[in-house]
């Protein structure tokens, strides 16, 4: 605190020291260029000051200032603005002038709603979308598909639309089926079997190319078959690379670019992971080497599926099973194979496995041509007891020759077929996940 200063003495003016009365506080200014102190008092405030609210900061009230001590301060040869203000601060302002400090609000965090933490009624703009937003009379629909309805399409200048056919609007909604959105992270689907010889390897071609020719997301086939598989050899192309490349190198697996040098790729974009060739060295192949290819594997695809041997005490079943989402168990139109299928369901339900096997697929899969003696009509009858769907797999001389399958130049019925066991493997695989 500095004694009240009311004289001015020739060295104050000399030096361009402001001074007042009652002087309580000190502070510097910025006089004609040059530095000048500058000496305030703080009055106390009273109930009176009722016009300085509690959430309005703090408030600096100046003292009075001597109008001549100012105009002595600052003379004429002073900068303009400084002369102008000067002037204008007359006995009355400098005593109520106020100088109110507004003290700066923290800033306001960002944060992220979920849509349930809206207030009601409030919509996002997930909300806007076209099918809402835009005029149906003003909307260019597609051209059709159909024969009858593509030339009515044409005939009338593109004027008249009758729409898809009946048969493109089920393909349409098929497609939609299969590629129906699936959320957490990868799907394990095993394909499953006894018995050798009835098409399990064929099923899961099948599966895997209807799966990757309708969906957008990445599909691998596995060959878990503790035995010489031949998964590989369905598609017709090889990387010359087994799991057993990726069991050793799986540390190096750090893109899909190193993985897409073990797989091998078909035309439907399925990826397909070779067992080893020589019998010998895959019966290494255990629980452990699966867990190890499977956590590489559902780090890039979104559907994994495992063509698994028959045998299902051995360590690699048990692993498939432990990671399993939906069951796909194959069964041949025979009466052995038919009761091995009912066999492997039961063993199934008596390990802990019921869930997956009320939300399993079986597949009644023709593996020869010509009427087959046991009735398809009786076993569908019967596995439907036990699980969610059965699907017929007809009969195909191109899968029969058992070389490379192309999904295009199958049959349409088996072609069908296969999408409607992708269909129905991507509706368990929702259902799993909402359970």
């Amino acid at each position: 605190m500095t004694p009240d200063r009311n004289d001015k003495t020739p060295d104050d003016l000399e030096n361009g020291v402001l001074t007042t009365g009652s002087i309580d506080t000190a502070g510097i200014g910025l006089v004609r260029g040059a530095t000048a102190q500058v000496d305030v008092s703080l009055p106390s405030l009273s109930d009176e000051d009722d016009d300085l609210l509690p959430d309005e900061g703090v408030a600096i009230a100046a003292a009075p200032i001597d109008a001549e001590v100012l105009d002595d301060a600052v003379d004429s040869d002073g900068p303009p603005s400084t002369r102008r203000e000067a002037h204008h601060l007359d006995d009355h302002d400098a005593k109520h002038a106020v100088e109110r400090v507004h003290p700066r609000t923290a800033d306001v965090p960002l944060q992220s709603r979920r849509l349930g933490e809206f207030e009601a009624g409030r919509e996002t703009s997930d909300l806007l979308t076209a099918d809402r937003l835009l005029d149906p009379a003003h909307v260019v629909r597609p051209e059709p598909e159909g024969g009858w309805q593509r030339f009515v399409y044409s005939a009338t200048a593109r004027r008249l639309n009758l729409g898809d056919s009946k048969r493109a609007r089920a393909r349409k909604a098929l497609d939609r089926r299969i590629a129906a959105p699936l959320g957490g992270g990868a799907k394990f689907v095993p394909v499953l079997s006894r018995k050798g010889g009835v098409g399990k390897t064929t099923v899961s071609t099948l599966l895997g190319m209807a799966l990757a020719d309708a969906r957008d997301d990445r599909v691998i086939a596995i060959d878990a078959n503790p035995d010489r598989g031949t998964l590989s050899d369905r598609i017709g192309r090889s990387s010359g690379k087994t799991v057993r490349d990726l069991v050793r190198t799986r540390g190096d697996v750090v893109g899909f670019n190193d993985l897409s040098g073990i797989v091998a790729r078909d035309e439907t974009r399925l990826d397909v992971l070779a067992s080893d060739a020589d019998p010998r060295v895959s019966e290494a192949f255990n629980d452990r080497d699966y867990h190890d290819v499977a956590s590489v594997a559902a780090h890039y695809y979104s559907i994994v599926l495992t063509d698994t041997g028959t045998g299902v005490v051995h360590s690699v079943m048990e692993a498939t099973l432990e990671l399993a989402d939906v069951l796909v168990v194959v069964a041949g139109l025979s009466v052995d194979e038919a009761r091995l299928a009912s066999e492997t369901l039961t063993w199934l339900e008596t390990n802990g496995f019921e869930d997956q096997v009320r939300n399993a697929v079986v597949v009644l899969n023709t593996a020869r041509p010509g009427t087959p003696l046991v009735r398809a009509s009786e076993l569908e009858s019967h596995f439907g007891t036990r699980v969610r769907t059965v699907v017929r797999m007809p009969y195909d001389a191109h899968l029969a020759a058992g070389s490379a399958i192309s999904f295009r130049d199958l049959q349409p019925a088996t072609r069908l077929a296969a999408r409607e066991l992708a269909a129905t493997v991507v509706e368990g695989l929702r259902i799993a996940t909402a359970v």
